[in-house]
């Protein structure tokens, strides 16, 4: 079973100085944090505040090809926490055919956000995972602050 969740924003770690992606149920009841790297978190964060950069970033991408192909993502799909890390699907519709594609959950969030393509979270995932307290204002502003401090032209001179 799954219950369908919405990207509720962002937050950092009081701890860690990491940031967490939150996800929340549409009743409100329940609240999954998924810890996500520094780079994931701005792309989350782009997209939540409607912003554009100056050139496509990888997420932007991946959702042009899929358009261009004749693509949608149907839903993203939360399937798995072991030891600490979160497993994630993307279901696309290609041509009448559903494929479910392997994930890293801060990936498929930040398409889901570019797709609005639902997102849901497997029950043994709410079960298993930590809880969260609510964000403070404070942990709310610290993220804001870093996200706005960071130069988009600083992202391009990182090569895989």
């Amino acid at each position: 079973m799954s219950v369908r969740m919405l990207i509720k924003g962002l937050m950092m770690d009081p701890v860690t100085n990491m940031p967490i992606l939150v996800l929340r149920d549409e009743d409100g009841e329940r609240t999954l944090p998924i810890w996500i790297g520094m780079f994931e978190a701005h792309a989350v964060a782009l997209q939540l505040e409607n912003s554009a950069s100056a050139r496509p970033m990888t997420h932007d991408l991946l959702k042009h090809v899929i358009d261009a192909l004749g693509g949608t993502v149907t839903e993203v799909h939360i399937t798995d926490v072991r030891e600490g890390t979160f497993y994630a699907l993307v279901s696309l519709a290609v041509q009448g055919e559903v494929v479910a594609i392997d994930a890293r959950p801060s990936d498929a969030l930040a398409l889901a956000l570019r797709t609005r393509a639902p997102v849901y979270v497997s029950e043994h995932v709410l079960s298993d995972a930590r809880p969260l307290e609510a964000p403070t204002p404070q942990d709310t502003e610290r993220l804001q602050h870093w996200l706005e401090s960071l130069d988009p032209e600083d992202m391009g001179k990182y090569k895989m």
